[in-house]
C-alpha cells in the first residue's frame, strides 16, 4: 500500500466508523477502487487496525465516563460481589456486551468465514443496500423510549444485535444503535452505548489481528508496513474524533432515514456494475 492509498482509506474509515453505513464495508470498496490487493493478510490486518485508531476517538472525547468509577451509594443489602459491580458498573455493561461478539467473532475467525466475507464485494454490496431499506422503517418500528438506565440484560442484547456486523456491509454501528433502541433507549444513548462498546470489541479484534501476523510470515513487518499502520490509525483517530459529534447531533434530531437512503444507493451502483460485468477495481 501506498501513503496515498494509506491516507484515503483512513479517512474513509474515520468518517464512515460511526456513521451506519458499514466502514469495513466502505474500506472494502475504497480498496478495490483504489487497486489494492485483496486477500493479502497484511491488507486484512490494516483493514481492522485502523478501526482501532477511530475506536480511541470515543475514549479522547468521551474520556470522562470511561476513567470515572461510580461513587454512589450501593443498594442496601449488597453483598462484596455487587458492592464491587456497583463500583465499576460502567466497565462491567461493557464487558458483558462484548461477550457475544467475543464468541461469535472467534468462531467467524477459526472457520475462515471472516476471511471469506471481507473479500466479498458482492456481500457488502446487498447488506448496503438490505441494511438501507430497513434503515428506513426502523425509527417507526423501534419508537418508544423509557427513561431507565441500561442494565445487564439489555447490555447483553445490544451485544447479540452487535454480532450481525460480523457481515461487512452491516454496519456495527447500525446495529448496535438499533439493538439499543430495540431495547426502549434513546437515539442519543442508544448512539453513545455502541460508541463505548466499540472500544472493547475492536481492541480485541485488533489484538487477535495482531498476534495472527505474527504467527505467520512476518516478512510483512517491514518499516512501510508498520509506518502505515501507524499513519493509518493516526489519520482515522483524528478523522473520527471530527465526525463523531456531528453524527450524534444529527442521528438524534433525523434519525435513520438519510443513511438508509445512501447506503441503498450506494449498493445498488455497485450491484449493477457487477451484473453488468464492470471491475470496481479502477487504478492498475
Amino acid at each position: 500500500m501506498t501513503w496515498l492509498e494509506t491516507v484515503i482509506i483512513a479517512i474513509v474509515e474515520g468518517l464512515t466508523e460511526f456513521l451506519p453505513v458499514s466502514s469495513t464495508g466502505h474500506m472494502i470498496i475504497t480498496q478495490n477502487l483504489l487497486g489494492v490487493p485483496q486477500g493479502n493478510p497484511f491488507v486484512h490486518a490494516f483493514t481492522f487496525i485502523i478501526q482501532f485508531g477511530a475506536i480511541l476517538s470515543v475514549v479522547c472525547l468521551y474520556w470522562k465516563r470511561f476513567f470515572q468509577l461510580n461513587h454512589t451509594p450501593a443498594p442496601k443489602g449488597s453483598n462484596a460481589w455487587q458492592k464491587l459491580i456497583h463500583k465499576f458498573r460502567f466497565y462491567w455493561l461493557l464487558f458483558i456486551g462484548v461477550l457475544p461478539a467475543v464468541i461469535i467473532g472467534l468462531l467467524a475467525k477459526k472457520s475462515g468465514l471472516l476471511d471469506w466475507l471481507i473479500d466479498s464485494v458482492e456481500v457488502v454490496a446487498i447488506m448496503l443496500v438490505l441494511g438501507g431499506i430497513f434503515m428506513l422503517y426502523c425509527d417507526r418500528l423501534f419508537n418508544k423510549v423509557d427513561n431507565r438506565e441500561i442494565d445487564e440484560k439489555k447490555a447483553f442484547k445490544i451485544g447479540l444485535f452487535q454480532c450481525i456486523s460480523v457481515i461487512p456491509g452491516v454496519s456495527r454501528s447500525m446495529a448496535t444503535i438499533v439493538g439499543g433502541m430495540a431495547q426502549k433507549l434513546s437515539r442519543k444513548k442508544a448512539a453513545e452505548f455502541s460508541f463505548f462498546l466499540a472500544v472493547p470489541t475492536m481492541a480485541g479484534a485488533t489484538l487477535l489481528d495482531l498476534l495472527d501476523l505474527f504467527k505467520e510470515d512476518t516478512s510483512w513487518a517491514s518499516a512501510h508496513n508498520i509506518t502505515m499502520l501507524i499513519l493509518g490509525c493516526v489519520v482515522a483517530f483524528i478523522v473520527a474524533l471530527l465526525a463523531m459529534k456531528w453524527f450524534v447531533a444529527f442521528l438524534t434530531k433525523y434519525g435513520f432515514k438519510a443513511f438508509g437512503i445512501y447506503r441503498i444507493i450506494v449498493g445498488g451502483i455497485i450491484i449493477i456494475l457487477l451484473l453488468t460485468g464492470h471491475s470496481l477495481i479502477m487504478v492498475d
